[in-house]
């Protein structure tokens, strides 16, 4: 059974960083496509970035264009969202799925989920 574990949110200052990890066991990690998606309460999951198996795609969402860095490393079986200059919008929980072929934004096409971070951005 595929399991995703996600770490690395908390309370930060807007304009701070954090680097976001989800750690996937259970399965050969390097077949995945990866993606990272948000949701705040009563509002539908958002697609943040995704990663192909051999991060030779990579796919990022308008809110996190120019701020954020998806990464992966197959050897340690991780993703890896580094966030910069956060905002009080990018306050939410985030998710990290996996998925047989490349990335895409539509949370539906995810297979597994982690169980999501915690990211609160003050203002």
């Amino acid at each position: 059974q595929v399991q995703l574990v996600e770490s690395g949110g908390g309370l930060v200052q807007a304009g701070d960083s954090l680097r976001l990890s989800c750690v996937v066991s259970g399965h050969t990690f390097s077949v995945f496509g990866m993606g990272w998606f948000r949701q705040c309460p009563g509002k539908e999951r958002e697609f943040v970035a995704g990663i192909s198996w051999n991060s030779g795609f990579t796919l990022y969402g308008n809110s996190a264009k120019g701020r954020f860095t998806i990464s992966r490393d197959n050897a340690k079986n991780t993703v890896y969202l580094q966030m910069n200059s956060l905002k009080a919008e990018d306050t939410a929980v985030y998710y990290c799925g996996l998925r047989t072929g490349v990335p895409t934004t539509r949370a539906s096409l995810y297979a597994s989920w982690g169980q999501g971070t915690q990211v609160t951005v003050s203002s």
